[in-house]
């Protein structure tokens, strides 16, 4: 599903974005990795369950899981769009943000550990 979803993106000349409903169910149906690089502190201090925090200050495209398409995410949406553009560059094309961040997560009712 996830996969299709960025296939279609990535044909276009939008930079590859997941919409609330399509992160849920991505996390639902295990079928990607979630990536925070908010810094440790911020991540500490509430995450989407079974996001892997990897901060932008030390972020590493190499350093993304393989094998399932990875969402990116930070506290609004910057960040996030920073450590896409620089995974893009690297050659990654199974991997996209969520543009709310996780603002936009909690104001939708998103879960938070």
């Amino acid at each position: 599903m996830l996969s299709g979803f960025l296939n279609k993106l990535m044909g276009s000349a939008s930079v590859p974005v997941i919409e609330h409903d399509e992160l849920v169910r991505a996390r639902q149906e295990r079928s990607c990795v979630i990536i925070d690089v908010r810094e440790p502190h911020e991540f500490k201090s509430g995450h989407i369950p079974g996001a892997i925090n990897h901060p932008l200050s030390q972020f590493d495209p190499a350093r993304l899981a393989q094998g399932k398409s990875v969402v990116l995410i930070c506290q609004a949406g910057g960040r996030s769009a920073k450590a896409l553009r620089s995974a893009l560059a690297a050659g990654r094309q199974d991997v996209c943000h969520y543009a709310g961040g996780m603002s936009g997560w909690r104001a939708r009712g998103g879960q938070v550990t």
